[in-house]
């Protein structure tokens, strides 16, 4: 018997939501354009590592947006890339705007997959492109962090899915002055029980590694995941699955994200 009615345990090799997987459209033809955006003159591996990833998974077309000071250091291996304005920090600069902007019209969902530099200036452009773009958005890595500074744009967005440190959940209800202050000592129980109060109160899905379990919350459910592989979390691909399974399940996020976990 579970604790909580909203706590959902999944067993590995046991799918929590085996539709899910079978919603998976056999047909490229039919299975969503995903758009990944991220990457600064001193990396790309996630934008990369997610391309060939979501590619993998079953995405029917992935397309990805660099700083064009990339441009001659992308392997051939990513094939369908558009290159868009660096600022002098080596990320995107605001002029990269009506680029983003196409490729959110292009896709049915876009990823902001980070290794996107620390500057003010491409910040800006992230804010830009979340109060314009309505689609269906799942950020990670240091994604987050340049949006740290409009943290209720993040979670009062509809159609969001962050994949997040704990230390970035952390900082993120900081920021919104949620009344519960989270550490990394609390209880499992604890997380879910909070977090289940969070996603009532915002719309935003969060998923998030603690105490060796992958943690999925939407609308007041949660489900939880036995996980032994934090470095696929922070490397993205955590995330593109995620958002891949997302792609195909629209209106499911919270069972998209979860059945992800155990493709």
């Amino acid at each position: 018997m579970e604790q909580f009615a909203y706590w959902h345990k999944q067993i590995p090799g046991t799918p929590l939501y085996p539709d899910i997987e079978w919603n998976k459209p056999e047909q490229r033809t039919y299975a969503g354009k995903l758009g990944i955006i991220g990457g600064n003159k001193l990396g790309f591996v996630a934008v990369g590592d997610a391309y060939i990833t979501a590619r993998e998974a079953g995405v029917g077309q992935v397309r990805v947006l660099l700083p064009d000071m990339l441009k001659k250091m992308v392997p051939t291996t990513i094939t369908d890339v558009t290159y868009a304005p660096s600022n002098p920090s080596g990320g995107l600069s605001r002029d990269a705007s009506a680029d983003m902007h196409a490729l959110g019209a292009w896709a049915d969902a876009v990823l902001l997959i980070g290794d996107a530099g620390r500057n003010s200036e491409t910040a800006i452009l992230y804010e830009d492109f979340l109060r314009d773009y309505k689609g269906q958005l799942t950020i990670t890595r240091d994604g987050i962090d340049l949006l740290q500074n409009t943290p209720e744009l993040v979670v009062e967005r509809d159609q969001t899915l962050l994949v997040v440190s704990f230390a970035q959940l952390q900082k993120l209800f900081s920021r919104v002055y949620y009344p519960k202050i989270l550490t990394f000592s609390m209880q499992l129980q604890q997380l879910v029980e909070t977090l289940h109060k969070f996603t009532i109160t915002y719309p935003v899905t969060i998923m998030t590694f603690h105490q060796n379990q992958l943690i999925v919350a939407a609308a007041g459910q949660v489900t939880t995941t036995p996980w032994d592989n934090p470095l696929s979390i922070w490397k993205g691909t955590v995330a593109t699955h995620a958002a891949a399974y997302w792609l195909w399940n629209p209106a499911k996020p919270l069972e998209a994200a979860t059945a992800s976990l155990v493709s």
